[in-house]
């Protein structure tokens, strides 16, 4: 398999690509608008909204602070887990700037 040369590309388009493989599956989609929907810190509910298995869950959930988009605490046994304001803002201006920049009408 070849190299993916991410180094070949600028800091904002390799961090809008991060963005968007995080956003890339419908669960992550849900967990994020759960976690929105809550507004607070959310320990192990997001498996009994999900119709997935608690490790895929936690996969999704890893992805998710991979990016920054969530952030976890530990919490006694559990980890808690919330939306991290600061990034979500920074992927929003991203993803806006890239869509605003990006033209229709070729076809």
């Amino acid at each position: 398999m070849g190299l993916s040369k991410t180094e070949d590309f600028t800091k904002t388009q390799n961090e809008v690509a991060s963005i968007a493989k995080a956003l890339g599956h419908p669960a992550r989609i849900a967990i994020l608008q759960y976690l929105a929907e809550k507004k607070s810190c959310v320990c192990g509910e997001i498996v009994d909204e999900l119709p997935l298995s608690q490790s895929t869950v936690s996969q999704h959930l890893k992805e998710l602070k991979k990016v920054g988009l969530i952030k976890g605490e530990i919490e006694g046994p559990s980890v808690c887990y919330c939306i991290d304001p600061k990034t979500l803002l920074k992927a929003q201006k991203l993803l806006g700037d890239l869509l605003q920049g990006v033209q229709a009408g070729c076809c």
